[in-house]
């Protein structure tokens, strides 16, 4: 058999052919194409504080950050992750061998799981996942095992049985995401401390996906697993400050963990993007000073657009999964009469003049996730109720 010249061989790397366009990018294209309300891609219509939004024009202007800043991020950043860290959670960091800024979470998730995974490893996520997570698998040549979170009494749920049988003498790492976009779920104590027992009795690394830790609702809590018992030295905790502060375009996240795994990431690190975003780290660092006041009034707001956008889907005829965290209400068009989310979502923008996510783009087994559709309610209320009353007469 002739051997396939390098011409005719596809351009992509075979290990990222099944991912191509993302959904978030058709989608947008789609509401900008018809003039349809966008719900699906996670960003905010508003900016966030108008005093970091100044902080980050006075580093600019004093020429802070404007030249490459340090590999491991500005030093003020980096204090500032760990004494939030200590505030919020109680758990001790150091800035300068323990934290590492990286641009946006989705450059942490992709370095880390570069740094720790080979080809041949398993990693056990949970599924619907964040796209980024099986490309980020696939490029380090590891094997994803997705781990199905279910519906249940109004919500989606993870089998703590189905996760320990899940874990083979190859699995190298646990993905974790609490709050889990897309489903809204929030993992309880119990649950997280099933999944740290696991990984201290089969000594598994964890990376855990926490950029909506300041998005919880109903009483539920946000507990980071690198607190529980036996976690601190093998857990690489990612954060990001677009979720939070309503800056997504600025792309500053940041990884904590023990000094070697925040070693191991960023030797990758440096070899994606070097650095990024210097003037913004000196305004997220001036951000996660803020009072407490600002958190809780921050989630507050969210938390209105949620009853928001749920009540006026449920009027509309969706089953809703009214999320205890993040900013996505999950539901099911099966009530509709459809079945297909890829297909619901594609016409809805000329039906309803609405854009949404088929949920199925986060499963490795579409079948399961096809009837789940998932709407973004960080937009202003107005917005959202005008979503609502068109998706209703749809």
């Amino acid at each position: 058999m002739a051997r396939m010249t390098s011409s005719a061989r596809p351009h992509l790397n075979r290990r990222l052919a099944a991912f191509g366009t993302t959904i978030f990018a058709e989608m947008s294209a789609l509401a900008v194409a018809t003039g349809a309300i966008n719900l699906g891609q996670g960003f905010p219509d508003t900016d966030g504080p108008e005093e970091i939004r100044e902080a980050a024009v006075r580093a600019l202007r004093d020429g802070r950050g404007n030249q490459y800043p340090p590999g491991p991020g500005v030093p003020e950043l980096r204090t500032a992750i760990a004494a939030h860290q200590r505030r919020r959670y109680g758990l001790s960091y150091d800035p300068d061998t323990e934290v590492l800024v990286t641009a946006g979470a989705t450059e942490a998730i992709a370095a880390s799981l570069l740094a720790l995974v080979e080809p041949g490893d398993e990693v056990v996520a949970l599924e619907p996942y964040y796209d980024s997570y099986a490309a980020s698998i696939a490029m380090a040549g590891g094997t994803r095992v997705p781990v199905t979170l279910r519906p249940h009494d109004g919500s989606f749920r993870l089998d703590l049985d189905e996760l320990r049988a899940a874990v083979t003498g190859r699995t190298r790492l646990l993905l974790v995401n609490t709050p889990h976009n897309p489903t809204g779920t929030v993992l309880t104590r119990a649950e997280l401390a099933a999944i740290a027992e696991l990984a201290v009795e089969r000594d598994l690394l964890v990376v855990t996906d926490e950029v909506y830790e300041h998005l919880v609702f109903d009483g539920a809590e946000h507990l980071p697993l690198a607190a529980f018992p036996g976690m601190r030295e093998r857990t690489v905790s990612i954060g990001s400050a677009g979720k939070t502060f309503s800056f997504t375009g600025w792309k500053v996240g940041w990884v904590t963990a023990a000094p070697a795994l925040v070693s191991a990431v960023r030797a990758v690190k440096q070899f994606l993007t070097y650095v990024a975003s210097g003037p913004f780290q000196y305004a997220v660092a001036e951000a996660l000073a803020l009072p407490d006041s600002y958190f809780e009034g921050f989630r507050r707001s969210m938390l209105a657009r949620r009853d928001i956008l749920a009540e006026g889907l449920t009027a509309a005829g969706f089953e809703v999964f009214r999320p205890a965290g993040t900013y996505f209400v999950t539901t099911d068009i099966r009530p509709l009469g459809e079945k297909d989310g890829f297909a619901f979502c594609r016409a809805l923008p000329e039906r309803a003049g609405v854009v949404a996510i088929p949920n199925a783009v986060f499963y490795d087994d579409r079948e399961a996730g096809a009837p789940f559709v998932r709407f973004a309610f960080c937009k202003r209320e107005e917005v959202l109720r005008e979503a609502a009353e068109r998706l209703r007469r749809m």
